[in-house]
């Protein structure tokens, strides 16, 4: 018998209350994930168990590689089974990793597999899943609609046509699919491949970028993006001539990192006050330090499993960005997420700084990200925000996924709010006001994102 039980991780009676009645047949919003949207407009079929777990899993890859297992036998030209099995050898080890957790899961909630995966029984489960695969019902669109989503919103470029999210809402796929507008190319001034983007879009002047961005946005707009999403490994906060700067870079000329924050800030400033006419979101993703391995980066290039925390300080620029948006009305709603949990406090009080009506927690604290998406990180990062804001207000989980299997994430993260409210309650820090406790619970599974993002 599997050890992912009726109450897995749920502790009390309050728990599995919380949990059986109010939050597990909840529909899922998932406001920010990576998917890719030819594979949902496709319907894509997968052909076997390594592309369906593995395939683009860059969590997995990097504790096969802390294994010491070959790359030939993780990204390269391996065997497909072989792959397989030496996950299936490394993940008995991953005691208190989350990746162990959401196997499980994935292979219980999908595949009706009750039994641990390790190298003795990798053979018997690869067969099983890849008899399941076969069938439709375990197409992309069928994984999706069978996991109760509701929502998905993919990551896109602003040069990117939308001809998938464009088809799926012409075929009348019932899970709405829409694009969030993800700018970082016209954003990171200093990084590889900047120039050719820019060439690449036909821009020749700052005042033609800001342009092209506003016609972009509308474009999204009008296909149902209701997001934009910005990757800051630092928060840029700098003033002066963006338009000097951006022909300076343009004509060949080094950026210095004053001049490279004052355009940052020209360029997300303008992007905000877009995104607050048309009453979008504003997600800020801060704290990767990416692309670490310089080696392994030209070898398989980026997302590819080494990143890591980044330890630099945000408070002061961060709350002089807010500010100089709020001041001239013009700061959207904004979720703030941060890799680095000693920045949790940070985040939990500059919620406090911008909040305004009419919007309720108009700014949010955004779910534990990446290496905190585990039930420390997440049980942190709400506990942040309980002690220092609104939990009842919280948008809740996501998956920032590659995955079609990766919605059990959901489920655990419902588990672990249900099992820390539960706690609280049974320890007499909250009353048992169901009716009350039934509105954080729903509405932080479900209700609070789709009020929030209005969908």
């Amino acid at each position: 018998m599997s050890f992912i039980t009726k109450d897995f991780i749920l502790k009390g009676e309050t728990a599995k209350k919380l949990y059986h009645d109010y939050a597990e047949n909840m529909p899922i919003i998932d406001y920010h994930c990576h998917l890719v949207p030819k594979m949902i407009a496709d319907n894509h079929k997968f052909k076997n168990a390594y592309e369906l777990f593995l395939g683009g899993d860059h969590y997995k890859w990097r504790q096969m590689r802390s294994a010491g297992i070959d790359e030939e036998m993780i990204t390269g030209a391996g065997d497909d089974f072989e792959k397989f099995k030496m996950f299936a050898r490394v993940l008995p080890m991953l005691i208190g990793n989350p990746l162990y957790h959401w196997t499980h899961l994935e292979l219980k909630r999908y595949f009706g597999i009750e039994e641990e995966l390790s190298e003795d029984t990798a053979e018997a489960i690869w067969n099983k899943c890849n008899e399941l695969l076969a069938k439709d019902e375990f197409s992309a669109q069928n994984l999706i609609l069978n996991s109760n989503v509701e929502v998905i919103c993919t990551t896109d470029d602003p040069a990117d046509t939308l001809e998938y999210h464009q088809k799926l809402r012409a075929d009348g796929f019932k899970c709405k699919v829409l694009p969030t507008f993800r700018p970082d190319k016209c954003v990171e001034i200093n990084k590889p491949g900047f120039m050719e983007y820019i060439s690449a879009i036909g821009v020749n002047s700052f005042d033609e970028l800001l342009s092209w961005l506003t016609s972009k946005i509308e474009f999204f707009h009008e296909n149902g993006c209701r997001l934009s999403d910005h990757a800051l490994e630092i928060v840029p906060f700098g003033k002066g001539d963006a338009a000097k700067i951006f022909d300076a870079k343009l004509s060949g000329s080094e950026v210095s990192q004053a001049d490279e924050d004052a355009y940052k800030t020209a360029v997300l400033s303008h992007c905000a006050k877009e995104y607050t006419r048309l009453g979008w979101t504003m997600q800020l993703h801060i704290g990767a330090l990416r692309n670490n391995n310089t080696r392994m980066f030209e070898k398989l290039g980026p997302d590819t499993g080494f990143d890591s925390i980044n330890d630099l300080c945000i408070a002061q620029n961060l709350s002089l960005f807010m500010d100089s948006l709020d001041v001239c009305d013009s700061l959207p709603k904004t979720i703030l997420y941060t890799l680095n949990p000693k920045d949790n406090y940070v985040l939990g009080t500059m919620l406090g700084n911008f909040q305004r009506a009419p919007y309720r927690c108009k700014i949010q604290f955004g779910s534990g990200w990446w290496f905190n998406d585990n039930k420390d990180g997440m049980e942190q990062q709400m506990k942040a925000l309980a002690n220092l804001g609104m939990l009842g207000g919280f948008v809740g989980m996501l998956t920032d996924s590659r995955s079609f299997v990766s919605y059990p994430r959901h489920e655990y993260f419902r588990r672990i709010l249900c099992n820390l409210i539960g706690e609280w309650v049974d320890g007499g820090e909250y009353p048992k006001d169901w009716k009350h406790l039934e509105q954080i619970v729903k509405g932080v599974c479900y209700n609070n994102a789709k009020e929030y993002f209005g969908f």
